[in-house]
């Protein structure tokens, strides 16, 4: 069946499918990875404009831009999928998850290969984006709104901007492991305030010492003085 695995996946992965008749009339990641079948094929077959134009006509249709020239495998699954974008050199394995607004871009004007590698079963979260020629390993995870400029291991959950790798899940066993603590910008704000004003405290007390106040006490004179 033309288009099978995909549909199959986003039944499996997408709570809000209810059946296969929905899915394919309305499920706009599956018209764009249909549509990037096509242009794909003209792109490979050496017909860059019409693939350019098809590529052109399915981001108008869903909202979903797939350079021709990007490798996407079966399975794969783009949920909601508004906003996102794949760029000419990048590579999305098998049975991947992407959601709306992902960038899978590059990082400037390289040339080559300079776009993102997903591997087998990989999930990028909502508005992430992953940028330059990085490989990010099998079954790892890329949390909403992060940005990813490193390669990330299999299995890793990466979050953050830039991102760093904060659990990874043993493939045998299933079994999470915490890498870091996850960063907390209000935690880091405040340990930085209490350290700025000991710092001043440390240089008021030093410019005390260097310039004594004077004693504005005054002896008081005895009345046969005067």
């Amino acid at each position: 069946m033309f288009m099978g695995r995909e549909i199959q996946a986003i039944k499996e992965r997408d709570p809000a499918a209810r059946g296969t008749l929905e899915i394919v009339l309305v499920s706009s990641g599956l018209h764009a990875l249909a549509i990037h079948r096509g242009a794909n094929w003209l792109w490979r077959h050496g017909l860059r404009l019409p693939g350019r134009m098809l590529s052109q006509a399915g981001r108008f249709i869903t909202g979903i831009e797939i350079h021709p020239g990007a490798t996407i495998g079966s399975g794969v699954m783009i949920d909601h999928g508004m906003g996102v974008v794949v760029g000419e050199t990048a590579i999305v394995g098998d049975d991947c998850n992407i959601f709306q607004g992902v960038t899978l871009g590059g990082t400037g004007k390289e040339t080559g290969k300079r776009h993102p590698t997903l591997e087998r079963g990989v999930t990028v979260g909502v508005g992430a984006s992953v940028l330059g020629a990085i490989t990010i390993g099998e079954g790892s995870k890329v949390g909403a709104g992060s940005v990813v400029l490193r390669d990330l291991p299999p299995h890793a959950t990466a979050v953050g901007i830039p991102a760093r790798v904060v659990s990874w899940r043993d493939p045998h066993s299933g079994e999470m492991r915490r890498v870091e603590k996850l960063p907390d910008p209000d935690r880091d704000t405040m340990i930085s305030l209490v350290q700025r004003i000991e710092e001043l405290e440390e240089k008021v007390r030093a410019m005390q010492g260097a310039h004594p106040a004077p004693d504005r006490e005054q002896p008081v004179q005895p009345l046969a003085d005067w």
